[in-house]
């Protein structure tokens, strides 16, 4: 990813800059937790943010006395994530709850997502924008069936780093033993899976070891807190940085006479570096033009690249609208109406071969066919189950589909932006489907 160094100096105050690094993302890290129920996935973040000093006096004794109030000779962390009156009085977490948090090294965003297999949807959800997986394993109970297949949807969804983090050690006594066994069964599972980035950490979330400080009850391990890593990730080479893809969500024409001539094109950048000068072609009507200027809320930027949201503006008057893409010349994504993707499928109602659905792709909607499900994806086996002639709720499968309008697509594994969609029940308005583009045709 291009960094400060790479673009031409502009005089900016305190307040600019800060506004320009938040915009484009450069110290944010998105992650998302997942695990079984009782792993402490909420203790844990209650964890992270008490320690990382991002909850307020108030918050702390309102939790306090929750916890006393119960019973309890421990504040219940748990308290400051699971919000939803029935996730409390259930003990578990049913929706996903980002929360957001800040330390002088990183800005950081937590999908927070359910461990049951019947919210396996939310987890999708959640975990689709993640930079980093966080699966967690109770160290008593060693790696569960859901804790692979946490594994599988997070390496399904491309989630370039992956920690699985090994909890509760405290009530095994810091064992280093009860530690390499958990490492070494889960990294054997792993080499299945495609997951670039693993780092397996040893923590205790209720007491505070080697979450953001170091524990001195484990001794014998010397890699990196869980903060530490957070903070130190490097995510910036993850996106790509070489496929140029502008997806068009809004067209600027300001209705001031002072900016009467001004046409702009507003959307966040998916893929590449635009630069002033670049030629480029705008899809599907193929018509080419020469990038002239690239604003960034009320100034002329040398560059954009993801996930910054900026505004084009083209040498040429080409019609152009919401939905089309701009891409460069040699470089352009091949305009397709035949997907083949893996489907995670969110609604009761079934999907089934010949279902007509409306497909968000991008900024563009069409309405889709399904053609054939080829099979449906044991996330806990990786079997496939050829068989099958439809998906139920939270099943995952390959899918087949023809478009109406042909959609400006890569594979998934290449570019998240562009090889992603969701399904949407025409009748309803409902969200009923989440796709992982394979190919296109």
């Amino acid at each position: 990813m291009a960094s400060n160094s790479q673009v031409e100096p502009v005089e900016t105050t305190a307040g600019e800059q800060a506004v320009e690094n938040v915009t484009t993302n450069m110290d944010l890290l998105r992650f998302a937790t997942a695990g079984s129920v009782d792993d402490g996935k909420s203790t844990l973040i209650g964890r992270l943010l008490l320690d990382s000093k991002s909850i307020f006096e108030d918050q702390l004794e309102a939790v306090e006395a929750t916890s006393k109030g119960k019973g309890y000779d421990y504040t219940d962390l748990a308290l400051l994530t699971d919000g939803l009156r029935s996730e409390r009085e259930q003990g578990i977490t049913i929706d996903v709850a980002y929360r957001y948090f800040a330390t002088p090294n990183r800005k950081f965003i937590i999908a927070d997502t359910p461990g049951h297999v019947q919210y396996t949807r939310n987890m999708v959800t959640g975990a689709s924008t993640a930079d980093l997986g966080l699966v967690l394993v109770d160290a008593r109970q060693g790696l569960t069936e859901q804790s692979r297949r946490h594994a599988v949807i997070l390496s399904l969804l491309r989630v370039p780093h992956l920690v699985l983090a090994i909890n509760k050690m405290d009530l095994v006594d810091f064992d280093q033993s009860v530690y390499a066994r958990i490492h070494d069964e889960f990294t054997q599972f792993a080499t299945k899976l495609s997951i670039p980035d693993l780092e397996v950490i040893p923590i205790s979330a209720l007491q505070g070891d080697n979450v953001v400080n170091r524990s001195e009850n484990m001794p014998w391990y010397s890699g990196p807190t869980l903060m530490h890593h957070l903070e130190h990730v490097h995510v910036a080479s993850d996106r790509d940085l070489i496929d140029a893809r502008f997806p068009v969500q809004y067209v600027v024409r300001p209705k001031s006479d002072e900016f009467h001539d001004y046409r702009g094109y507003a959307g966040q950048v998916a893929g590449g570096v635009l630069k002033p000068g670049d030629e480029v072609v705008v899809l599907p009507s193929g018509m080419t033009s020469t990038i002239s200027r690239i604003d960034l809320f009320d100034r002329e930027i040398p560059e954009a690249f993801p996930p910054m949201s900026v505004t084009v503006n083209l040498a040429d008057d080409v019609d152009v609208s919401r939905g089309d893409m701009i891409a460069r010349v040699k470089n352009a994504p091949q305009p397709s109406q035949d997907i083949d993707a893996m489907v995670c499928w969110m609604t009761t109602t079934p999907l089934k071969p010949r279902q007509k659905l409306a497909i968000k792709h991008t900024t563009r909607t069409a309405r889709a066919l399904v053609k054939d499900i080829q099979y449906r994806l044991d996330v806990n086996t990786l079997h496939r189950d050829q068989d099958t002639k439809e998906l139920g709720v939270n099943e995952i499968g390959r899918v087949q589909l023809r478009t109406t309008v042909p959609l400006l697509c890569d594979p998934y594994s290449k570019n998240r932006s562009t090889g992603s969609f969701i399904l949407i029940d025409e009748a309803t308005g409902v969200t009923v489907g989440a796709g992982m583009i394979n190919s296109s045709a």
